[in-house]
């Protein structure tokens, strides 16, 4: 049996949330299935410049989430290549681990070499987890704050870039940990994941993003691919995944999914 085509809706990135979204809603995902890196990277990209230069067209400001990992470096880079008014962009983490400044797991590390400092991303635009401060719950609190300031309150993202973990995670919501079923603040903290503890976006700030990029590569990946886009309530990112996805991977991590008519 051939597996279902999920497609984005198509309106426009700054349109107004989706009054039924709940975080158990039912994902509807395009995939978009690349093999080069750098094709996958170009696309990546393309897609956060549009749905910015979109919505700057109707409103003064994009706001943007980034998540961890070497997979988007690449995607991070293509996107520094575009001409985008960075000054009237604010980029934000989804997540980001509880170690001190210059450590080498530090997702900022990354997000600063590829984009900010390539793009020369006004520094005031910039918004790191406060990681670093004494009291992560308090510095969680602080960054709530620091997104409903710019994002309104409830805050709502434009567009947020998800990665997928082999064990259906997503930002730092991993299973069983309590983070998972928070609903009444938009940034918590996480029990030890792979030793370290997490600063995440939690469940109902992705949800209500306006746009969500997924960006898997791997074929350890591929099982979970399979359950998020079948909606398996199982695994966290199921509870994150909404109708304005766009899910792009490699052949590696598609395996799974059967004949799709989106592949390219």
């Amino acid at each position: 049996m051939r597996e279902p085509v999920y497609h984005a809706r198509s309106g426009d990135p700054g349109h107004d949330v989706h009054p039924a979204r709940t975080e158990n809603m039912t994902a509807v995902m395009r995939h978009e299935i690349l093999g080069p890196d750098a094709v996958r990277a170009q696309q990546a990209a393309s897609h956060v410049a549009a749905a910015a230069t979109r919505t700057l067209a109707e409103r003064d400001v994009f706001t943007v989430a980034f998540s961890g990992g070497s997979t988007p470096t690449g995607m991070l880079a293509a996107l520094a290549d575009h001409h985008l008014p960075w000054e009237r962009i604010h980029v934000f983490q989804v997540d980001e681990r509880i170690v001190p400044g210059g450590h080498p797991d530090r997702n900022l590390d990354l997000l600063q070499r590829y984009l900010l400092d390539a793009a020369r991303v006004p520094s005031t635009n910039v918004h790191p987890m406060p990681v670093t401060d004494p009291d992560p719950d308090v510095a969680a609190n602080r960054y709530a704050d620091e997104l409903a300031r710019v994002c309104g309150d409830p805050p709502v993202l434009d567009l947020v870039h998800l990665g997928l973990g082999a064990d259906g995670h997503t930002a730092s919501l991993v299973p069983n940990d309590p983070v998972v079923q928070i609903s009444d603040r938009p940034v918590a903290t996480t029990g030890p994941y792979r030793g370290h503890r997490r600063m995440t976006l939690t469940v109902p700030v992705l949800v209500r993003a306006r746009q969500q990029l997924w960006l898997v590569v791997g074929a350890d990946k591929a099982g979970a691919v399979r359950r998020l886009v079948r909606h398996d309530p199982g695994i966290p990112a199921s509870r994150v995944a909404h109708e304005d996805a766009l899910l792009v991977l490699d052949d590696a991590a598609a395996q799974q999914l059967g004949s799709n008519p989106t592949s390219v």
